[in-house]
């Protein structure tokens, strides 16, 4: 089965044995030794009588252990399908009847939990996390993997369900190593050059697809993380030389405040990527001056990820721009009845490149709905301007309609993060009697602000209609998704009643 990650560590295993393939905070496995780990999961996975096609799912934190599961299923020519290890028995549940995996590996600490979804299905074989270590030493037989077409699925990400029920974006072999080879001929890499610092859950597309298999097909390094540990997160960006670094703004927002930013060499990082917001000038400055460009990047799970970054030199003067795409991944932006939108109107963004799904696992309709005349139908507004390039406006079901009038909350909160003192912020449509939908700003604020502060700042720099009628000066974090997003969608729950429970402010 040629263009596979399993191909790659084969050959890496085999051109350099002794470099290291995940290095999990200090503890490091190489090449040979990963190959070899491998091969053992292949083989307890066969004697559970997983084959071909089935589905492996793994349920845990950031491990080793967790990488072994995932290469082994892969080496056997399953498909392998991560859950998010903070969900409850009922959620999973759900995610079982979808992809129905032939066994699931969680850490032991899950185990209770994994059991109670079994009772209720017991279709699945259980493996434990903790337990695929007494495999890490070889001593087994190499596994051959099957010969397959490079159309066949070989994971499933589940989407964070930001609209309800998550769905499984299916990646093939040929899209995982179309996307990865569009991306080094945009990003030049050298080979065994990678060296990935990953703080985000392996179960997501970032961690799975663009830290471990991105990593394994070039011959690099993943420099894995249990979690987002910022003073950690400066020590190994030093010490282990990272290249690469990629997440949210949060991301590197709490990575710039940890003790040491300031004195540390951060010379080895040439791509800092950020998605899922926009970057915040007084963020973007705090790393260019250390070097570092933070640029922002367009995409979505379905697309592979990633579609589009801001070219390097250009990024300081356009922070809010996302790129024109890539070699072989094209952007449009649409009206309602599928037609090119002129330069600066904005419209629904659609993107087609080599990342792209083949559709959700088990989920004809939403494919269909996904999916349309070749193109990707992402669900978020956009704009293209003069040049190609794209600015993201707002997801479009998050828009508020206040009165037939179309609000970003996107444009409030970058408005908003202006503000010294906002830590983070989301707005949310709420209900209103005369226009239908308002602006609520929801702030957790470090140091001294209040409502009338943001009311004046507000004023100062948009429209009067755009203005939040309420502002709640919230005492904890806001919610996030495990990409690191804001989870608007349990915002809008949790503040469903806030007219009636919160007075207005305009």
């Amino acid at each position: 089965m040629s263009g596979t990650v399993n191909d790659a560590l084969v050959w890496w295993a085999r051109i350099v044995p002794d470099a290291v393939a995940v290095d999990f905070d200090g503890d490091a496995v190489t090449y040979r030794a990963l190959s070899h780990w491998a091969d053992g999961v292949a083989a307890e996975l066969r004697a559970k009588g997983v084959g071909p096609g089935d589905r492996v799912a793994i349920l845990g934190g950031n491990s080793l252990e967790w990488c072994a599961v995932a290469l082994g299923a892969w080496r056997l020519g399953a498909i392998v399908a991560p859950f998010n290890h903070r969900m409850l028995s009922r959620e999973l549940t759900a995610l079982v009847e979808d992809c129905e995996p032939a066994a699931v590996y969680c850490d032991a600490a899950l185990r209770d939990r994994l059991e109670e979804v079994h009772r209720a299905r017991p279709t699945f074989e259980i493996g434990v996390l903790e337990d695929v270590a007494r495999l890490r030493d070889g001593g087994h037989g190499p596994v051959a993997a099957p010969v397959g077409e490079l159309s066949e699925p070989t994971a499933i990400i589940f989407t964070s369900g930001t609209t309800g029920r998550p769905k499984g974006v299916i990646f093939t072999h040929r899209s995982i190593a179309g996307e990865m080879h569009e991306w080094a001929l945009i990003e030049p890499i050298e080979p065994n050059g990678l060296r990935v610092l990953l703080v985000l859950p392996l179960f997501t597309a970032a961690g799975v697809i663009w830290g471990l298999a991105r990593c394994l097909l070039h011959g690099g390094t993943l420099l894995l993380q249990p979690s987002l540990a910022p003073a950690r997160a400066v020590e190994v960006i030093a010490e282990k030389k990272v290249t690469t670094i990629t997440g949210p703004p949060i991301v590197f927002e709490q990575i710039a405040a940890a003790p040491g930013f300031a004195e540390a060499d951060l010379t080895s990082v040439t791509t800092a990527h950020v998605g899922g917001a926009r970057v915040p000038p007084g963020l973007l400055r705090t790393w260019q001056e250390k070097g570092v460009s933070l640029r922002q990047i367009y995409g979505q799970t379905e697309i592979g990820g990633s579609a589009t970054a801001m070219p390097r030199d250009e990024t300081a003067a356009h922070p809010e721009k996302c790129g024109w795409g890539g070699i072989f991944t094209k952007i449009r932006v649409v009206d309602l009845q599928g037609a090119d939108c002129a330069p600066n109107v904005p419209g629904e963004i659609l993107l087609r490149g080599p990342g792209m799904m083949p559709g959700y696992w088990g989920n004809e309709q939403a494919t269909r709905e996904a999916l349309v005349d070749g193109w990707l139908r992402t669900g978020d507004l956009g704009v293209l301007d003069e040049n190609g390039y794209l600015t993201f406006v707002d997801r479009i079901k998050d828009m508020i309609i206040s009165g037939g009038l179309n609000i970003a909350p996107l444009e409030i909160e970058n408005v908003l993060q202006e503000l010294p003192q906002v830590r983070e912020v989301s707005v949310i449509g709420v209900a209103d009697p005369k226009f239908g939908e308002t602006p609520a700003a929801l702030i957790r604020a470090e140091g001294p602000l209040t409502v009338a502060e943001v009311v004046e700042h507000c004023n100062a720099r948009l429209a009067d209609y755009k203005v939040p009628r309420y502002v709640v000066l919230v005492d904890s974090d806001l919610p996030r998704m495990p990409s690191g997003k804001i989870a608007k969608r349990r915002l809008r729950e949790t503040y469903a009643d806030l007219p009636r429970t919160h007075p207005k402010v305009r």
